[in-house]
């Protein structure tokens, strides 16, 4: 159960939305539209948004370049989650992270079997840590973008969330910096 105290003030955060596809351009990417239209409807700050090719490679180099980016406190990405061979950002993130949440990835799936049964399994959803920024990888389809950002992330990313949320703790992710 998601509660917000309107009595707290809200604090908006700094969010890069990367699309993660071969085929998706800016006039085709509606899970990446989808996902900024619910990031700035929410409140928050649409401080970047890119598409990356699936290349392990260049997506650890853009999550890199975000991670040191201190006008960035979140990182979501859409697609690149599967199975398939050229499904590699899960393995990008890993070459970046400091530490995984491995409850974004378990809720997602659980949230998601609800809604399409046992092909959940297929999803590499995850979260994490890296150097004070969160980073969160959702699968590329529109409907699971929407799962994400409405089930999960837009309650996390939101200040007034009780009985906590991970915006009160962006000031302590360097403490062992």
């Amino acid at each position: 159960m998601s509660r917000i105290d309107e009595t707290a003030p809200f604090l908006p955060v700094r969010i890069a939305l990367a699309t993660i596809s071969d085929t998706r351009t800016p006039e085709t990417d509606k899970s990446g539209d989808a996902l900024a239209a619910r990031v700035t409807g929410a409140g928050h700050i649409l401080a970047a948004r890119t598409i990356i090719k699936d290349d392990a490679n260049a997506i650890a180099a853009q999550l890199a370049a975000w991670i040191e980016d201190p006008a960035i406190d979140v990182v979501i990405t859409t697609g690149g989650t599967g199975v398939t061979g050229r499904d590699v950002t899960p393995e990008a993130y890993r070459r970046v992270l400091d530490k995984e949440i491995e409850g974004f990835g378990e809720l997602f799936r659980w949230l998601s079997y609800g809604k399409i049964g046992t092909s959940t399994m297929q999803s590499r959803a995850l979260g994490g840590v890296a150097a004070g920024t969160y980073l969160f990888a959702l699968p590329g389809s529109t409907g699971a973008v929407m799962d994400g950002w409405d089930e999960i992330l837009r309650f996390q990313l939101d200040s007034r969330h009780r009985p906590c949320n991970l915006v009160e703790l962006l000031p302590r992710l360097k403490e062992h910096f």
